[in-house]
């Protein structure tokens, strides 16, 4: 087991004042002049040691971050994540009769980024998919621009699916990180001002290994940093599946040790943690587990957990729904900004599935139901800016009973 040797030395920054040999005859204490370490800390030269060198970013860029991480969360906004693989989305196609063509793709996006000004209350970033920053509108903009007219901040997926962990029982890492800073400079000048990145996990008998929890936090550390120094807010997405039929106390004990391996890497890679947001999964049980456990024990699972493991420098939560049904995400929502527990980060939503299930059945490739599918969307959007409030009163009904559906997906990927 490796264990951690602090230096005995004094902090660098103070060295060259406080350890150099007095001259002869001199007293024996001298009075440092205010602000001269200070002054040596901002000119000294960090140590080669693993504790204090480390590549600092700026201030104005620190700044940059920290005010687009918090403009992301304020007042209870969220993120509507549109970042489906044209893979994914066609699957979503198929289910409503609608050919995976790119006309049909840009019509149905065209659709969620045009929904009425109401949206922009409700929605404080969405996350796009390469293809999808890349489109224009029928009047010529593109869907960035769109975006940025309403005050809604662009992100953008940049990792690149998962790959095998050979030597484990079907665990995954993630991959992308090549080339990955050349990518976020091209977004940022695109529009785009945050990232997103996942890394998937799955409870099993064994699993998580210890090997796949540091395996994926350490991508996820690298990712951030990249993204950091290329001025875009990384959001960390360390998703713990539904699979399987653990209970509500295995689910805490996993995400509570992801979690802590997540931000012990993110420290090691110098991330700053203000310009940073985590998307986690709601701690639930296994999608199998013969307990059902009441929205109030999720939500207290969950806090629990983060409490325990989130630093309250991080300035939002934004959880994924996970495939829950568009109810039961906005209901847990809710619960976790109820409950009897100090919560020092917001906790809203990024919600791709949970927000855009009743918009496709409603939409159906039909221009005519635009305005409808569009309602649908301000509908749910409202919904869990509630949630992120802690003030949602409850089941919809009339033409969204059917948020009540499950969306799960066994070993979901996108």
């Amino acid at each position: 087991m490796s264990c951690f040797c602090f230096p005995s030395k004094r902090p660098h920054a103070t060295k060259a004042i406080a350890d150099k040999p007095e001259a002869p005859g001199a007293e024996s204490s001298r009075e440092v002049p205010a602000g001269a370490v200070a002054a040596a800390a901002s000119t000294a030269r960090a140590p080669a040691n693993n504790y204090t060198a480390c590549v600092v970013i700026d201030e104005e860029r620190r700044k940059e971050l920290r005010e687009n991480a918090a403009k992301i969360v304020a007042d209870g906004k969220g993120i509507l994540a549109a970042d489906e693989s044209t893979g994914t989305i066609g699957k979503r196609f198929d289910a409503i009769g609608v050919p995976n063509t790119e006309a049909n793709r840009q019509a149905y996006r065209q659709l969620l980024f045009t929904a009425p000004s109401e949206l922009d209350q409700y929605i404080g970033g969405v996350i796009l998919f390469d293809e999808t920053l890349r489109q224009k509108a029928t009047d010529g903009r593109s869907f960035a621009q769109i975006l940025r007219d309403r005050g809604i901040l662009v992100g953008i997926k940049v990792d690149k699916g998962t790959c095998p962990i050979h030597g484990t029982e079907f665990e995954t890492s993630t991959l992308g990180l090549d080339g990955l800073a050349e990518r976020c400079a091209e977004y940022y000048s695109l529009g785009a001002r945050f990232a997103k990145w996942r890394c998937v996990l799955r409870i099993g008998e064994n699993e998580p290994s210890p090997v796949a929890i540091d395996e994926n936090a350490n991508v996820l550390a690298r990712y951030a940093s990249i993204c950091q120094a290329n001025r875009l807010v990384p959001i960390v997405e360390p998703e713990i599946l539904m699979d399987g039929d653990h209970d509500l106390a295995r689910g805490m004990y996993v995400a509570e040790k992801v979690l802590a391996a997540v931000y012990k890497k993110l420290s090691d890679h110098h991330v700053y943690l203000e310009g940073t947001l985590l998307k986690p999964n709601m701690v639930t049980a296994g999608v199998n587990c013969a307990t059902k456990y009441t929205p109030q024990e999720v939500a207290e699972a969950t806090v629990t957990v983060l409490r325990r493991t989130v630093p309250p420098a991080v300035p939002g939560v934004t959880f994924l729904s996970g495939g829950q049904s568009e109810e039961a995400a906005t209901l847990h929502l809710d619960a976790m900004n109820r409950v009897d527990l100090k919560r020092p980060w917001a906790l809203t939503f990024s919600y791709g599935r949970a927000l855009q299930a009743t918009v496709l059945k409603v939409w159906r490739g039909q221009p005519a139901n635009v305005p409808a599918a569009q309602r649908a969307l301000l509908t749910r959007a409202k919904a869990n800016w509630e949630a992120a409030r802690g003030v949602y009163q409850g089941s919809l009904a009339g033409a969204m009973a059917e948020a009540g559906v499950s969306l799960y997906v066994s070993n979901y990927t996108y």
